[in-house]
Order: structure tokens, then C-alpha cells, then sequence
């Protein structure tokens, strides 16, 4: 079934920001009186209204939005060309917000999130992702689509930051983008941060901000990037800059410009042109089983009965059902203490620094390695 949460509207400009009432403005002074300037705020429990009604691990597939751009980047068979492609890859997701301010649902110890799309032509791609700690926070994710030879694996771990009127969200972790029919072509891309801005007093305000970037070692090619936030009396909000170059030489091949929220531009010899326009872009919906259908510990079904009470705006009854789930978990981490085991991650395992996939041998024969890779993230673990 086609996910009833997708939409493919794109929120203007003036849905960044969000009005504050006096009386969560309260609530929020109280929690950061709390705090010194620089503490972490992941410690920190957040009322339920600043929340988004999903989970970070199903907000990461805002990255997998526009599936069309990475299957024609491995069409081409220019290198250069390639890589720009996955570069407007990258920058094709951020577009994608919730109205105001607001942030996804901390994942607990052992969450996961599945989802899968069907394409045109027939071909399909999948996706899950984990919770392998809760302290640090790491959520990791894989996404593959054996047709069209795409493999995506990724970890994302967030520290949260406050810094006056304002928090940061420092998104720590590395994505990774290669093409299975291109040994040892791989993209190792990292984020921008995200800012919430006027805590305390003014108007709340997301933007993202500092550098970012994609790199491809054996094309010798890097896209730098800046994620620009507007200063007090200059520059403009949401905008960008960025300059593919080569590597070894630092050679400048094209510059980007432009809004993330809005039209991205690329600039080269021959000229300016949209390199990406999210007021066009259409949103490729993805499939998400039923809540009824769903395992307890993945996403929707787990944080059904807090989504259903941010739904309707019953702040009170949302903060009972999130200490729900968070109580829970505590309780089964103090038993396992007790019992003298450790979590055991379902779908990754530790590799190096990072985690991995846990499904090995995956077949070169396209239609085998989708069956394979179907079967390991939809298959119950008794089936």
C-alpha cells in the first residue's frame, strides 16, 4: 500500500518558521534554565509540541525521494557527469520539511523502520533502518535497488547542542552511495547542521548551516558545500554554495548556487542552469506495510498511539504515550543489565568504526540479489 503520510507539496519559505505561545515558550525556559551554553541536549527530555509526528528513521528517507535522479546517474557513462548527478542527489532531500520547527522522534534501543518503492519500469528498491545505541545515539540504513544497481548505506549520529537562543543539531555520520556495477566507485558524502533559532525570544526558525560534502577517490572529484544561515542584517535564508574540483588539483569544474528550499543552480563553461527545482520535483511515494501488519518495535506501530495524540493536538495525553515507550525501554535495558547481556542489533553489525549490513554474499545476478535482500529485511525472524 502507498503511504498515506507522503506529500508532495513544497513548503514555502515562510513555513520555516513558527509562533511560539507564551505558555510552551514557558515550558521551554524552564528546561533550558537547566542547561549551561554548549550543553548536550540529547539528555534532555523535549515537550511533546516540538515534536514531529515520525521517527528520524523513517525521516531519513527523505533522502530517497527523487530515486530517478541516482538511477540516471548510473546510466551515465561520463565519469564527471556522474558524479554531479550524485552530488544533485544529495541536494535533492533537504527540500523536504515539516512545517515550523520541529524535530522526528528520538529512536529507543532496537527500533527499525522498513519501507519499499516501486518504479516505472517495474523495478523496485528497499530500505531499512535501526537503532543500533541509544547512548550515543546511532541510527543506521540501507538502501538497495539490485536493478538498477544501487546500494546506499548510511549512520547518522546526532549530538544535540544548546547555544543560547539557539540549538544545534550536529549531524555526525557518513553516507555512502556506490554502484554495484562500478567496483570500487564509491561516494562518501556528510551533512550540513540543523539550527533551531529563537528559543528564548523572536520568531523559531530552522536552517541549516556549515559545511557538507561528496567524494568520490577513485573519479578524483570532490563537491565542497556550504550550508549558509542568514546574519543579522545580510545574505538571505536557506542558501547555498558549493564547487565541484578535482581532487589532485584542485581544478574548479562547476559551482553550485542557489536555495536547498527552493532552485538550486549549477554553473559552468557553457553557462547557468537549474540543477535541481523542488517546486517541480514530484515525490516518489513509498510503501509502507499497515501498523496492524507491523512487528512492535517498528516505527509507525510502536509510536502509533503519540502519533495519534500529536494528530489532534493533545499535548498532555502525547507526553503519557511518548513515557510509554521510553519507560519501556529503560525496563528492558535494566533487565538485560541484570541479566549480564548486551543488545544485539538485528540488521547491522559492527564493522571498523561504522556498521554494515549483516546480509553477506549477495548474488551478482540482479533478480537473485533482489530476492535475497527482499527476504532479509521483510521476513520475520522466526520465518
Amino acid at each position: 500500500m502507498s503511504d498515506p503520510n507522503n506529500n508532495n507539496s513544497v513548503p514555502s519559505e515562510g513555513e520555516d518558521t513558527e509562533v511560539v505561545d507564551e505558555g510552551n515558550r514557558s515550558i521551554l525556559m524552564d528546561i533550558i534554565s537547566q542547561l549551561s551554553k554548549g550543553g548536550d541536549l540529547h539528555r534532555v527530555t523535549l515537550p511533546t509540541f516540538v515534536l514531529e509526528p515520525r521517527s528520524m528513521l523513517e525521516r531519513i528517507t527523505d533522502f530517497m525521494s527523487h530515486p530517478e535522479i541516482i538511477i540516471q546517474a548510473n546510466q551515465l557513462e561520463d565519469p564527471v557527469e556522474r558524479f554531479v548527478a550524485v552530488t544533485r542527489y544529495f541536494l535533492s532531500g533537504w527540500h523536504i520539511k515539516p512545517k515550523g520547527v520541529k524535530k522526528p522522534y528520538n529512536p529507543i534501543l532496537g527500533e527499525h523502520f522498513r519501507s519499499k518503492w516501486t518504479f516505472a519500469d517495474g523495478t523496485e528498491a528497499f530500505y531499512v533502518a535501526e537503532q543500533v545505541s541509544h547512548h550515543p545515539p546511532i541510527s543506521v540504513y540501507y538502501y538497495s535497488s539490485p536493478e538498477n544497481h544501487i546500494r546506499i548505506v548510511g549512520d547518522l549520529l546526532p549530538k544535540s547542542k544548546f547555544l543560547g537562543n539557539s540549538a544545534a543539531t550536529l549531524m555526525q555520520g557518513e553516507i555512502n552511495v556506490s554502484f554495484t556495477n562500478r567496483p570500487g566507485e564509491e561516494y562518501m558524502i556528510t551533512m550540513p547542521n540543523v539550527y533551531a533559532r529563537g528559543i528564548l525570544f523572536g520568531t523559531m526558525l530552522m536552517e541549516l548551516g556549515d559545511a557538507a560534502a561528496v567524494k568520490c577517490p577513485k573519479l578524483d572529484l570532490v563537491c565542497t558545500l556550504e550550508f549558509k544561515v542568514k546574519g543579522y542584517f545580510t545574505g538571505t535564508y536557506n542558501s547555498i554554495a558549493g564547487k565541484i574540483k578535482r581532487i589532485s588539483t584542485g581544478e574548479v569544474l562547476y559551482e553550485i548556487s542557489g536555495k536547498w528550499s527552493d532552485e538550486i543552480y549549477i554553473t559552468k563553461k557553457g553557462g547557468k542552469e537549474v540543477f535541481f527545482d523542488s517546486k517541480t520535483a514530484m515525490i516518489q511515494p513509498k510503501i509502507v506495510a499497515q501498523e496492524n501488519e507491523q512487528e512492535p518495535h517498528e516505527s509507525r506501530r510502536l509510536w502509533s498511539k503519540l502519533t495519534a495524540a500529536l494528530k489532534v493536538n493533545n499535548q498532555t495525553l502525547a507526553t503519557e504515550e511518548k513515557s510509554k515507550v521510553e519507560d519501556a525501554q529503560r525496563a528492558r535495558s535494566k533487565a538485560r543489565e541484570e541479566r549480564g547481556e548486551t543488545h544485539v542489533c538485528r540488521f547491522f553489525e559492527p564493522n571498523g568504526d561504522g556498521f554494515d549490513i549483516k546480509l553477506k554474499n549477495v548474488s551478482s545476478d540482479p533478480k537473485e540479489a533482489k530476492k535475497q535482500i527482499e527476504a532479509f529485511i521483510f521476513d520475520s525472524p522466526s520465518s
